[in-house]
């Protein structure tokens, strides 16, 4: 196997708070598991309401002075950081798969993609510059973006160092100072990311990370000095995160599941559309919100599906695709695939019968697995499985297709393969989901066009990255002036 992946056990981890790791006042403890060994790497504390609270009043210190610098003296913070990862890529990778599970590239992807909205932050001095014109005669308008203060983020373990680093460059730039609470299954990349900023020149207490579990994600939402809150999970935590934050008078933006379909039609290039539809249902192991796990077949694409099939049987364990992050999550993947043979799906290749690579035989390892002839309304086609599963709906018209998949609850992203431009536009004009892909599977908008879904995928307005990501962060404020000429004393100047 290439890229190996060292078992290592790091020990007991604590809290980190005002530029400094922190024990945490709770007695209990949460144990991190590796999934490629099925062993303890880590203990984090399950931190309770009191060591949120230490995190929020030193964040609160620090935003008196952080919010007062030079929006290009914190600019500065995120060129330096971007050095800092550049530099220590292949040490957070490894993290990153030891934790997670993913393969070294796949981590290092996830990272790049990261680095992306480092970048983008570098440029708010330009975009955070504020505005100014005469409004009427002798009465002037300024408007600026101001930080709104103690902010939070709470973050999932699928991508354990990228989705932080959708949040943190912007709220952090934009003066705000930030609250992390990781997920307790993968929190390890993220003490990297605070020893990182640290050394790029960030102030104590301006970034904070709060290790935990439900207590912190509900303190969070209540906390009174906490102004706004992302999110980023499941789609049935998302709302209950968000209605809890909405009700104690926070901004709150909460991005959840998805079962993202790819429509399939017969003039598709086959070779480019096999490899699409594999790289995007199978990539991450399927645990990310933007894998397609629903291929809708329109009319006869045998010839794709059968490259599609050849192409999955030479997708390797270890190589092109990483373990599932944890035994339950096994478990349920491997139920829903189960449940959709039974259920009468024609299992076109079975990853239940992948053989782990050597060295991580007790790793949680499912392969590459597609149904065929799954029906829109079985599990297998409306839950996000979140795993290696592509389910393959047949239908005859594009029309039925568009109805498959408008039909489904969530929003993320739908994407089409073809070579005719009328079905493109009529996809792309009419697919119910905030991201669109044409002959693109995994649709991600690039900096600085933000990510976001629409409907069951995402509660609250705007988007988490981009421009809309800048905006989420900050309060506009419009000033109106007039200096009325009350003597003539002026004149004398003149």
């Amino acid at each position: 196997m290439s890229n190996t992946i060292q078992y290592q056990n790091y020990g007991p981890q604590n809290n980190w708070v005002d530029g400094k790791y922190q024990p945490s006042k709770s007695e209990k403890t949460i144990s991190i598991i590796s999934p490629y060994f099925d062993k303890e790497i880590a203990t984090i504390p399950e931190s309770n309401y009191s060591d949120l609270d230490d995190a929020v009043q030193k964040a609160k210190t620090a935003f008196l002075s952080w919010s007062n610098f030079n929006i290009r003296d914190r600019a500065e913070v995120m060129f330096n950081l971007k050095s800092i990862m550049e530099k220590n890529v292949d040490e957070l990778a490894e993290l990153i798969s030891l934790d997670n599970g993913k393969t070294i590239p796949d981590s290092k992807g996830s990272i790049l993609r990261g680095k992306e909205v480092v970048e983008f932050a570098t440029s708010l001095p330009t975009l955070l510059q504020g505005d100014s014109a005469p409004v009427s005669a002798g009465i002037n308008c300024t408007m600026t973006q101001e930080p709104l203060g103690v902010v939070a983020g709470i973050t999932p373990f699928n991508f354990p160092a990228m989705v932080p680093l959708w949040m943190i460059p912007l709220a952090v730039t934009a003066g705000n100072c930030f609250i992390l609470k990781p997920s307790e299954q993968t929190p390890l990349s993220t003490f990297k990311l605070a020893e990182y900023l640290k050394e790029a020149g960030l102030p104590d207490g301006v970034f904070n990370i709060v290790n935990g579990a439900r207590e912190i994600v509900e303190g969070i939402c209540d906390h009174p000095d906490i102004k706004a809150v992302a999110f980023v999970g499941s789609s049935a935590v998302a709302k209950i995160v968000y209605s809890r934050a909405a009700s104690s008078g926070k901004r709150a933006l909460c991005l959840g599941g998805a079962k993202n379909h790819m429509i399939v039609v017969p003039d598709a290039d086959q070779d480019s559309t096999a490899k699409g539809l594999l790289a995007s249902s199978m990539g991450s192991a399927g645990q990310r919100c933007m894998a397609a796990s629903v291929a809708v077949g329109v009319a006869n694409v045998d010839p794709i599906i059968n490259q599609l099939v050849h192409e999955a049987k030479n997708f390797k364990l270890g190589v092109d695709m990483g373990t599932i992050v944890s035994k339950p999550a096994f478990d349920r993947i491997t139920n829903y695939i189960d449940e959709a043979e039974k259920m009468g799906a024609k299992v076109l290749i079975d990853g239940r019968k992948a053989t782990p690579p050597e060295g991580y035989e007790n790793g949680y390892w499912i392969g590459a697995t597609i149904l065929d002839n799954v029906d829109p309304e079985w599990p297998s086609a409306t839950d996000e499985i979140f795993g290696p599963v592509l389910s393959i709906i047949r239908t005859d018209t594009l029309e039925n297709a568009m109805k498959i998949e408008n039909g489904n609850q969530y929003g993320n992203a739908a994407a089409v393969f073809t070579t005719s431009g009328q079905v493109a536009k009529t996809i792309s004009e009419s697919a119910s989901a905030g991201m669109i892909g044409i002959n693109i599977g995994v649709p991600v908008p690039r900096e600085p066009y933000s990510f976001g879904g629409w409907n069951e995928s995402k509660y609250g307005h705007g988007d988490i990255t981009g421009r809309s990501g800048v905006d989420f962060w900050t309060n506009l404020k419009k000033v109106t002036s007039r200096w009325p000429e009350s003597n003539e004393a002026w004149k004398k100047y003149f």
